[in-house]
C-alpha cells in the first residue's frame, strides 16, 4: 500500500521501522477529536472559499459517515496507514473518493494532531473536575454524620491531639478544593487552538484560524505558529496537577487502609470494596484503596517520561513528540478510575464511633490541654509544659491514662490542680475548647462544613 506521504520515497518503509514509528495502536483514542476538527477545518475551507462549496459539503458527509462507523465500532485502523490522521483520511478516501484528499490543505499531521490533544483534554479534564466533586460531596455526606465523633489526631503517626472525624475528613476535601482549581486553571492553557500553524511555518492559504476557534470553541489561537505544533506544556501541566491530584488520593487511600486494619478498626470499608484471600479464609482485604495508593507511581512517571522527552528538544516538531500521547491518555484513565472508586467507597463506609472514642479516651492526647490549664492559672507554658510531662511519665509507669489520675495524685505535681481539670481533660472540652477559625470545635467544623457546601454550589 502506498503512502500518502510517499511520492518523495523510491523504497517501502522498513517493516520495523513501520511498526516503530507507527502510532495508530495508541492515538486512535484521538479519533473523535480528529473527525471533529476535521469537519471545523474544511467548514473554513469552503467559507474562505480554498475549497468549493460542492467539495467542502461531500467531505463533510464522508466525516460525519466516518463518526457514525466509529461510533458503531466499524473502524479498522492499520499500521500502514501510521497513525489516527492517515487512517481517517484513507476511511474518508474510501468513502467519497479522491475529493477526500482537498481535506488537508492548508493544515499538516503537525497542527492536526496538537489540535486533536487539546481537543481531548479540554473534554477529559472538565470530567474529571466533575469526578473530583463527587469526592468531595462524599466526604461532606460523611462528615455531616461525624461532627460530634472523636477520633485521635496523629502526628509522626503518634497520637497528638483528639479532633472532630469531620474536621479529619474535611482536610482532604480542601485538598480536592485546590486540584479542582489546578484544573479550571490549567483549562486557560488548553484552550488554545494550534491549528493553522502548518508543518511549522504557517500556510500560503488564505485559512481563517479565528473561524476554526469559534467552531472548536477555543478562546485563544496561538499567535506563533512554531510554538504551535511544539508546545505540549499544556500536557505537562496537566500531568503536574494529576499527579498532586493523585497523591492526594494515595493519602486518603493511605488513613482508608490504616483505619480499617484490626489494631485500629476506626471504619469498615464496604464488602463491595475489599476481597478476600486464596488461603486465610478470614481477610478482609482494602484492596481497592492499596490500588489506588499505588497508582500514584504511574502517574508521576508518566510526567517525570513527558519532561524528559521535551527537555532538549529544539523547535520545532520532532517525531520525539510521538512519545507524548501514551502518558497523557494513561493518566487520564488513572485518575478518572480512582475518582470513580473513591467516591462510592468513602460514601458506603461504616464509621466505628465506638471504637473512635474508646481509643481517645485511652491515650495521652489531652496533655496539652493540661498545659493549658496550668497556663490560665499563672503557670508560664515552658514551666507548664515541663510539669505535664511529668504527669504522663507518672501515669506511664502506673499503667494509668490522664483522666484515670485522682485530685491527689495531680497535687503531686502542682497545688494549682482541682476538681475543675476532669472536666478540661474529657475529649468533648478538648476537641470544643478549638474555637480559633479553622479548628476542630463542634462549632467551627460545622461553619467550615457550610462553606465546604457553598463551594460545590
Amino acid at each position: 500500500m502506498s503512502k500518502l506521504w510517499g511520492g518523495r520515497f523510491t523504497k517501502e518503509t522498513n517493516k520495523l521501522v513501520e511498526e516503530l514509528t507507527a502510532s495508530i495502536s495508541f492515538d486512535q483514542k484521538l479519533a473523535k477529536e480528529d473527525i471533529e476538527g476535521s469537519l471545523a477545518h474544511v467548514q473554513m475551507l469552503g467559507e474562505q472559499e480554498i475549497i468549493s462549496a460542492e467539495d467542502a459539503e461531500k467531505i463533510k458527509n464522508g466525516l460525519h459517515k466516518i463518526k457514525e462507523k466509529l461510533a458503531a465500532g466499524e473502524l479498522e485502523y492499520t499500521v500502514e496507514n501510521e497513525d489516527i490522521h492517515m487512517n481517517i483520511e484513507k476511511f474518508l478516501i474510501d468513502e467519497i473518493g479522491p475529493v477526500g484528499g482537498k481535506l488537508h490543505t492548508g493544515r499538516s499531521r503537525n497542527d492536526q494532531v496538537a489540535t486533536d490533544m487539546h481537543l481531548y483534554l479540554k473534554d477529559h479534564t472538565a470530567g474529571i473536575i466533575e469526578l473530583v466533586e463527587a469526592v468531595q460531596t462524599a466526604i461532606i455526606n460523611q462528615a455531616e454524620q461525624n461532627v460530634e465523633t472523636i477520633i485521635p489526631g496523629y502526628t509522626h503517626l503518634q497520637r497528638a491531639q483528639p479532633v472532630s472525624f469531620a474536621h479529619h475528613l474535611l482536610a482532604y476535601f480542601w485538598m480536592l478544593e485546590r486540584d479542582k482549581a489546578r484544573l479550571t486553571d490549567s483549562l486557560e492553557r488548553v484552550n488554545w487552538l494550534p491549528l493553522g500553524a502548518g508543518a511549522l511555518a504557517g500556510t500560503t492559504f488564505p485559512i481563517d484560524r479565528e473561524r476554526v476557534a469559534e467552531l472548536l470553541g477555543f478562546e485563544e489561537v496561538y499567535p506563533n505558529s512554531m510554538d504551535a505544533v511544539s508546545d505540549r506544556d499544556f500536557i505537562l501541566e496537566f500531568l503536574s496537577v494529576g499527579s498532586i491530584l493523585m497523591m492526594h488520593i494515595s493519602r486518603l487511600s493511605e488513613e482508608l487502609v490504616i483505619w480499617s486494619s484490626e489494631e485500629f478498626k476506626f471504619v469498615e470499608l464496604d464488602d463491595s470494596f475489599c476481597t478476600g484471600s486464596s488461603i486465610m479464609p478470614q481477610k478482609k482485604n482494602p484492596d481497592v484503596p492499596e490500588l489506588l495508593r499505588a497508582k500514584t507511581g504511574r502517574v508521576y512517571g508518566n510526567l517525570m517520561s513527558l519532561l524528559t522527552v521535551l527537555k532538549g528538544l529544539p523547535l520545532a516538531y520532532n517525531k520525539d513528540m510521538q512519545e507524548d500521547k501514551e502518558g497523557m491518555f494513561d493518566t487520564v484513565e488513572t485518575l478518572e478510575g480512582s475518582l470513580q472508586m473513591l467516591a462510592p467507597m468513602i460514601d458506603t463506609m461504616t464509621v466505628n464511633k465506638g471504637r473512635m472514642r474508646q481509643a481517645v479516651n485511652q491515650d495521652f492526647s489531652n496533655a496539652t490541654d493540661i498545659a493549658d490549664y496550668l497556663v490560665t492559672k499563672g503557670v508560664s507554658f515552658r514551666e507548664a509544659h515541663e510539669v505535664i510531662g511529668k504527669i504522663v511519665l507518672y501515669a506511664i509507669g502506673e499503667n494509668k491514662f490522664l483522666l484515670d489520675l485522682g485530685l491527689e495524685e495531680y497535687k503531686q505535681f502542682s497545688e494549682l490542680f482541682e476538681d475543675d481539670i476532669y472536666e478540661v481533660l474529657a475529649p468533648e472540652h478538648v476537641v470544643g475548647a478549638r474555637k480559633s477559625y479553622g479548628g476542630t470545635s463542634q462549632e467551627q467544623v460545622s461553619k467550615q462544613l457550610e462553606l465546604a457546601k457553598s463551594k460545590l454550589k
